[in-house]
């Protein structure tokens, strides 16, 4: 009867979050010897900074315990305790401390010039997962990103403009939202394609993303891969009837493997056609994995559970100021039931720059 309930609750809460997203409303890396003038992020909460707090979302960070290691502990809208990825790449690289989301009214002419996200949190390639969450889908990130191309001419001119943005690091990390959402917790897309078929619609959007940003003038673009997607806590969450018997879903992990390895090609060969490009594959699943497999040498003594609430299931809306939060997020590698912490991102920025150290100079 225990085993029961707890099964009945946590699907529970699972199918309330997924209501709420359908209603309205460290070593140091090592440094690379290119320098990029700016840096552009079109994505998902991986690389959102905040642009969802200016839409009309639940799928929000804007609120404690949101950014409680963030510097000055603000919640700014990034899904996390602190920093992501895109702020840590473009502190190491020397452009600046924190990428901004475009959607900002305070944005300045000067965070303009050095580059911006145009993410949305809950978003995929696939529009059927931007309207389950209400966000900006992917590709209207495109639209997001002609009006910066404008605003930016207006403060530096077409000639100047034009080399910041064909010498700026363009980065794309989304894809995780669309497996989860439409293939694997609410199955819609599973009524349409096998898993192989899926990721294939996937990727032929992905490709479509890619050359537009290239023809309004991006040249270095780095593609982020799927994370070890069954590994998440809130698909453990799902699978698993017994709280101590959660553990990594294995198919969920060779079909993200899959994808990762079709996206590599699909880089390697669009490359070619595309004169003057330079398409970068990021591989995040290996460091996740081995963070994992082997948590003491990161320093984390939790990895299948998130530092808020029960880490379970809260994320988001579920993850609030009433909700008790672990004492050191750093010992956790997922900081609610869906988004890493600020320390396995710290890790995994490391991974990404040593990664591109040669092709990036």
């Amino acid at each position: 009867m225990a085993r029961a309930n707890y099964l009945i609750t946590a699907l529970s809460i699972h199918i309330i979050w997924l209501l709420l997203l359908s209603k309205p409303c460290s070593a140091l890396a090592p440094k690379t010897s290119r320098s990029f003038p700016a840096i552009l992020i079109f994505g998902d909460s991986t690389v959102d900074t905040g642009n969802n707090n200016f839409i009309p979302t639940i799928f929000k960070a804007n609120y404690w315990p949101y950014g409680k290691d963030f510097p000055g502990h603000v919640a700014t809208g990034r899904f996390s305790d602190g920093k992501l990825i895109p702020d840590m790449v473009a502190s190491k690289l020397g452009i600046k401390e924190l990428v901004p989301p475009f959607l900002d009214p305070k944005l300045s002419d000067d965070d303009v010039k050095t580059g911006v996200s145009f993410a949305s949190a809950g978003t995929g390639v696939d529009d059927l997962t931007a309207a389950i969450s209400k966000v900006i889908p992917t590709m209207k990130q495109i639209d997001m990103f002609k009006n910066y191309i404008q605003r930016l001419q207006r403060i530096v001119g077409v000639d100047e403009s034009k080399r910041i943005i064909g010498s700026a690091l363009t980065v794309i990390s989304v894809g995780t939202n669309d497996l989860t959402y439409n293939f694997y917790d609410i199955p819609t897309r599973q009524l349409q394609y096998n898993i192989s078929g899926y990721q294939e619609f996937l990727q032929n959007r992905l490709q479509s993303l890619i050359k537009e940003i290239y023809q309004l003038g991006c040249r270095t673009i780095v593609v982020a891969g799927l994370p070890p997607i069954g590994c998440l806590p809130i698909q453990e969450t799902i699978s698993s009837p017994i709280p101590l018997n959660r553990r990594c879903l294995e198919y969920q992990n060779k079909d993200a493997e899959a994808y990762n390895q079709k996206l590599s090609k699909l880089l390697g060969s669009l490359q070619p056609q595309l004169p003057g490009s330079t398409l970068l594959y990021a591989d995040i699943y290996t460091p996740l994995m081995d963070m994992i497999n082997n948590p003491k040498k990161y320093g984390f003594e939790q990895t299948n559970i998130g530092c808020c609430g029960t880490g379970l299931v809260e994320a988001g809306p579920l993850c609030n100021k009433v909700i008790p939060t672990c004492e050191d997020p750093s010992k956790y590698m997922f900081w609610d039931s869906i988004h890493p912490s600020e320390a396995t991102y710290k890790f995994v920025t490391e991974s990404l720059l040593n990664q591109f150290s040669d092709r990036l100079n």
